[in-house]
């Protein structure tokens, strides 16, 4: 209900207020591969931007941008380095290092400071330090930081800095109300009702009644090729090595069995165990009391609830483990007496036992000759597993160097298969239903990375059981699709151009006989040809609300219109046009008390909040002096696209 107002906080404020919280290292740990880059001796020098007198290195900034980007491509695969940067991720990723830097430097020099405890305490909370136990490791702290070619004191200091712009920006929009009267003055605009008409006038109404003829079509084709792009897709070759896949495993030696028997003697030697209910007693003679009255055939639980006091099940002990949880004395007595009876009472550091011996389990044990088919099997599948481990190993060390995959799988006796020709997203070129097999599916994303055919690489597929040698067979670069095989939708759009001419002709002279004011009957006649019917409108701004954004464009343009005027839309993809004619604006009615008037005022607040904020942040940077260098910022660019040469 309140999306019209929602929209404001996606906008530029919003965008730009959000930034500032993510820095190097918010986007370091949220990506999955985050190496440290060659930066700094970039041409254009090593600083990439000025602020008072903080500085942003170039390889600060390659740094940020390779974070940026790795987390941008995990949610799309196919998304390159130029791509990303071309699509806004330079000046976004830099705008908001420029900002970070302003901030801490302004609170800096007006006795602001983020402490050394503060920053540790955010560390804590980073889950990508956590140890098994949860709680944050030194070590796993010092490995990632390792692993993602970043310093300790970059991590503080880009922690630190983020702090420092909470300090500021976030108490700036704290509490920020709009007034009540331009609230209610808001608030009635998701009220109001619109009562309109869209004509549509398609394009396909004024296309030539002919097609094209071959030369057109070429011609058309040639001229927009790129509206029929093909994406990139490649196939992947590959083998799968599985134990079933190994020869030669040696079978276990007697020696080998009677070795692994006796060191499980434990598990092969008869042993009993026993489930046993016990009440506890603070006295022996508590506890032989409560025996004698159980002998007499009274249930010990029930027994135990008449005195207050509650019985409690112990399952299949053995004696060894009802000892640590009681007292060797308590085992003992309760492995002395016979299932369905009482034991002696016995002591323990809680007090006096009384148990009954509810069931005894009694595991016989097994031979040697017993026990010798699962030790077969158990040691049949360990030196399988080694053995795919050591040939693992050995084709690690082929690829390394440099054997290709069918030479690796010739001398593996393995059978080299391909997919068809696959997308980024995993599924099958021209076959949006089908996806590459189960096995292959993880090894998708990292063909895609690779920059060329024929790179051998080893992934396990299932930890210790099955691992895959694969490399890209046949690269298929995004091209246009060959105009045979989409003749039919070329002609389409041919047809569409042809009449997009015709049809804005059309609607510009409903639009003007509608400015006139001709009755809306007549001026849809001027089109000429016949066109849909006009399609009245009387919807109220929460039902735009509920559509979620996917508000079709003529409806949108309807209720941003002024009362009595028309206007003219283009459709998408020359569809065609459209005539929009607002008659009436019928006013929401609001009031204070009303639940909707609460809830734009909480929005608004936000919204205002964030251009407080905003406010704060450019006059920060007014203060302090922003420069750019631009020449090292093209060439931190170069040095991530490859294009250094340019």
């Amino acid at each position: 209900m309140l999306g019209f107002f929602r929209s404001f906080l996606k906008s530029r404020i919003g965008v730009a207020i959000a930034l500032l919280f993510l820095g190097l290292i918010a986007l370091a740990f949220a990506s999955a591969d985050v190496t440290g880059s060659g930066f700094g001796g970039v041409a254009g020098g090593d600083r990439a931007a000025k602020v008072g007198s903080g500085r942003i290195g170039t390889g600060e900034l390659g740094k940020a941008l390779t974070s940026a980007f790795e987390q941008d491509r995990q949610k799309q695969p196919g998304l390159t380095m130029k791509q990303f940067l071309d699509g806004g991720g330079l000046e976004g990723v830099l705008s908001g290092m420029i900002d970070r830097l302003a901030l801490a430097e302004w609170g800096k020099k007006h006795g602001l400071a983020v402490s050394d405890r503060l920053v540790d305490s955010e560390i804590v909370k980073i889950g990508a330090f956590q140890g098994p136990d949860g709680k944050f490791s030194q070590k796993a702290y010092e490995q990632l930081l390792a692993q993602r070619g970043l310093t300790d004191k970059e991590v503080r200091n880009d922690l630190a800095q983020g702090l420092m712009a909470r300090q500021l920006l976030l108490p700036a929009a704290f509490g920020a109300q709009m007034p009540a009267e331009a609230v209610l003055r808001y608030a009635s605009l998701l009220t109001e009702k619109r009562v309109g008409t869209i004509i549509s006038v398609p394009s396909l109404a004024f296309a030539p009644a002919g097609g094209p003829d071959d030369n057109a079509l070429a011609a058309f084709y040639n001229a927009n090729k790129g509206r029929y792009m093909q994406p990139e897709r490649r196939t992947i070759r590959y083998a799968l090595v599985d134990e079933a896949t190994l020869k030669n495993v040696p079978a276990p030696t007697d020696a080998e069995i009677a070795n692994r028997y006796k060191l499980n003697t434990a598990v092969y030697a008869p042993s009993e165990q026993r489930s046993v209910t016990q009440v506890i007693v603070p006295t022996e003679a508590a506890a032989r009391a409560l025996a004698a009255e159980v002998g007499k055939g009274g249930a010990l639980d029930t027994a135990a609830r008449s005195k207050g006091l509650v019985a409690s099940k112990l399952a299949d002990q053995t004696r060894d483990t009802l000892a640590n949880q009681t007292s060797k004395a308590v085992a003992d007595a309760a492995f002395a007496a016979t299932a369905g009876t009482l034991a002696t009472p016995a002591k323990s550091g809680l007090g006096w036992h009384v148990l009954k011996v509810d069931a005894v389990k009694r595991n016989p044990g097994k031979t040697l000759d017993q026990a010798r088919a699962e030790i077969v099997t158990a040691l049949t599948l360990e030196k399988r597993r080694a053995a795919l481990s050591d040939l693992a190993a050995q084709v690690e060390q082929e690829i390394d160097s440099g054997t290709g995959l069918a030479d690796i799988a010739k001398n593996l006796g393995l059978t080299v298969q391909t997919t068809q020709p696959l997308l980024a997203n995993g599924t099958v070129f021209g076959k949006a239903a089908e996806k590459a097999p189960a096995d292959i599916a993880p090894l998708v994303q990292a063909a895609f990375a690779m920059e060329r055919e024929g790179e051998a690489q080893l992934a396990e597929i299932k930890p210790g059981e099955k691992f895959a040698i694969y490399d890209v067979g046949q690269l298929t670069a995004a091209t246009p699709a060959p105009l045979a095989a989409i003749k039919d939708a070329v002609a389409r759009d041919w047809a569409l151009q042809q009449g997009s001419a015709k049809a804005k002709a059309a609607a510009d002279r409903i639009l003007a006989a509608l400015d006139k004011g001709t009755p809306l009957a007549e001026a849809v006649k001027l089109a000429g040809v016949a066109i849909p019917a006009p399609q009245p409108i009387d919807m109220g701004r929460q039902q735009i609300g509920a559509m979620q954004g996917q508000v079709p464009p003529p409806l949108a343009l309807l209720f941003a219109m002024a009362e009595g005027s028309n206007k003219r839309l283009e459709g998408p993809n020359k569809a065609g046009w459209y005539v929009v004619s607002l008659k009436d604006i019928v006013p929401g009615a609001v009031k204070r008390e009303d639940q909707i008037f609460a809830g734009a005022s909480r929005e608004l607040g936000a919204v205002t909040g964030n251009e407080y904020a905003e406010s704060l942040r450019r006059a920060i940077g007014k203060d302090l002096g922003i420069e750019r260098n631009e020449s090292a910022i093209k060439a931190v660019r170069n040095q991530l696209t490859g294009a250094n040469n340019q």
